[in-house]
């Protein structure tokens, strides 16, 4: 007998519930968009007609038909909005950051397993174009042991962006934590927990009062450098993924197309949809000996968020283990915090 599809609520209807959750409940038959809440406009049930639309937090989760919530607040709601979707019975699904910190993390890690829900987060770009390039790149052993890799998130941004919660200090605030989250996601899928953390955070923008610059150097103990640079006045973005390894390279540029064709609202299940732009190819580099180096385009298969959420389907319905394990949040947030003064 078929699974009866997962009734989801969304929590906010801004841009990452119109662009990055929605568009994929909706094209996925495991599950059934059910809810979201607008405080004031009513665009999703326009959008979405068969939507019911709550102008509360609270009252979205009242309704018993809903089994999982999308918590996609800003990023100092998440932990109490994810308790309450617990204690209300919900599975949570929460955008990141996950959490401010660790102990906030392993507070609603401890909750779902008490009342027996699940607790995932949400990090859509271990399924970038440009990000599967370089993870095939380097399980392919064709260069060898990695020696150093730099990940880069380039934006150009001098204003004051309008979204509080991103620009004013609060928990989770700064763009280590909006941008950087990411890089450090991929990395640690990777590479797992480093040995040694550095990390370098600065202000420049005027009138800015959170980190607008952010690199963090991660050191392994195989002797491999993972560098991450993440800033808002980058005026000629830089390649995203620069590998080196002991027979070659690997350069590959931010070529990822989905967030630009969700927003053209080109849906996860148009046959264009997370196919690179032609010419976007990386570039690899082996040596085969001294002097002697072979340069190949290296093309990227789709790009896929609706992965993510056919892995929340397997974790609801059949208890699989989630891409993104708690200890990998743990180890992310042990890195994004600053030590309590």
């Amino acid at each position: 007998m078929a699974e009866s599809p997962i009734q989801t609520g969304i929590l906010s209807y801004g841009m990452s519930g119109r662009v990055f959750h929605a568009p994929f409940i909706e094209a996925n038959e495991h599950f059934l968009l059910s809810a979201i809440v607008e405080r004031s406009k009513n665009e999703a049930q326009l959008k979405y007609p068969h939507v019911t639309r709550y102008t509360s937090v609270d009252d979205l989760l009242a309704d018993e038909s809903i089994e999982l919530v999308i918590v996609n607040t800003p990023n100092d709601t998440h932990v109490d909005f994810a308790k309450k979707a617990l204690l209300a019975g919900k599975h949570v699904l929460i955008e990141k950051p996950f959490a401010p910190t660790v102990e906030e993390a392993n507070e609603l890690f401890e909750l779902g397993a008490k009342v027996g829900k699940q607790v995932m987060a949400y990090h859509n770009r271990r399924f970038d174009s440009d990000f599967i390039s370089l993870k095939k790149v380097l399980e392919s052993g064709e260069i060898g042991e990695p020696i150093e890799l730099h990940l880069r998130f380039d934006r150009y941004k001098m204003d004051v962006g309008p979204k509080v919660f991103k620009e004013t200090k609060r928990p989770a605030s700064g763009i280590l934590y909006d941008l950087g989250s990411h890089l450090l996601d991929q990395t640690i899928s990777l590479f797992g927990k480093p040995y040694s953390v550095t990390k370098i955070k600065s202000t420049h923008r005027p009138q800015s009062k959170v980190d607008d610059y952010a690199c963090l150097i991660l050191n392994y103990k195989k002797g491999l450098n993972v560098f991450i640079t993440t800033s808002l006045l980058v005026a000629d973005p830089q390649a995203s993924f620069v590998l080196h390894a002991t027979k070659g390279s690997f350069i590959k540029n931010r070529t990822d197309v989905q967030e630009r064709q969700l927003l053209l609202d080109i849906t996860p299940d148009n046959a264009i949809y997370g196919v690179e732009d032609a010419g976007s190819s990386g570039l690899l580099t082996i040596v085969h000996k001294p002097g002697e180096n072979e340069q190949l385009p290296i093309s990227s298969d789709k790009g896929n968020y609706m992965q993510v959420f056919e892995e929340v389907y397997e974790a609801i319905r059949n208890r699989k283990p989630y891409y993104v394990q708690p200890e990998q949040i743990i180890t992310q947030l042990e890195i994004l915090s600053d030590p309590k003064k």
